[in-house]
């Protein structure tokens, strides 16, 4: 008897940056799905604190925290989960924000140190991760990598947000080229670029930017993630795929 269509059952996926947010929203449907969710967080109390309201619905999960610009830590992090679970079968790379915060500032007035830690975390953030789970991947025959990106690589917006765009443009390269590497491995590779999200004040700019008059939720993300996740998405590789509402700017 084939499984339901988009089925995680008896598979385990690794969510960064997933204590809370857009990636809690992609463990959690991931989760609900079947899969086993690591999930991940830079805060150790957050990813448990994630873990707890996952459980608590019956779903199956485990806190990872680990600094994902930390090319050690993700080995660490990556060694860990297969060890737990015997596979890794998704990676989705969602953390986007440094911990210091986003520090909204025109490029001029901005210093290569604020550019170093948005390609630090959304660069190497992801490069690291799939370095240390393609192994796995490539040895089972099998693998989903999505990379979470934002529309700020395709649409220029006056918000001071140069370096955080530069470093999702080049989340878009490396998915492509990535997705040439791995095509005949069983392993597709394919970003999620979001559009106006409802993690900060922006639903009144939705309602004007959209053909969906609202801002994008958690369970938006996950839902997209989910397609990305399955097996039924197995021609699906080196994509950019658009989930703004519609937008024609971000």
């Amino acid at each position: 008897m084939n499984p339901p269509l988009f089925s995680l059952e008896g598979q385990t996926a690794l969510v960064t940056g997933a204590g809370r947010g857009m990636g809690l929203g992609i463990a959690e449907t991931l989760a609900r799905l079947g899969a086993t969710v690591a999930v991940n967080d830079f805060y150790p109390e957050r990813a448990e604190e994630a873990v707890a309201g996952l459980t608590a619905q019956g779903l199956a999960a485990f806190a990872a925290p680990a600094d994902v610009g930390d090319y050690a830590q993700v080995q660490e992090m990556v060694a860990g989960i297969r060890a737990r679970t015997g596979r890794l079968d998704v990676y989705v790379s969602n953390a986007g924000v440094p911990v210091s915060g986003m520090g909204y500032a025109r490029f001029l007035e901005s210093t290569p140190e604020d550019w170093e830690r948005f390609v630090r975390l959304n660069m190497y953030g992801l490069m690291n991760g799939c370095h240390a789970v393609l192994p796995g991947m490539i040895e089972q025959g099998y693998g989903r990598v999505i990379a979470i990106t934002s529309e700020s690589w395709r649409a220029g917006v006056p918000m001071g947000i140069a370096a955080y765009a530069a470093s999702k443009a080049g989340v878009v390269g490396f998915v492509r080229q990535l997705a040439a590497e791995m095509g005949r491995k069983g392993i597709t590779v394919n970003a999620l670029s979001l559009g106006t999200m409802n993690n900060w004040d922006s639903e009144e700019m939705a309602k004007k930017s959209c053909f969906v008059p609202r801002a994008g939720s958690p369970a938006d993300v996950g839902a997209g993630v989910a397609y990305l996740a399955s097996r039924e998405a197995s021609w699906v590789t080196g994509q950019v795929h658009a989930l703004n509402g519609g937008s024609l700017t971000a």
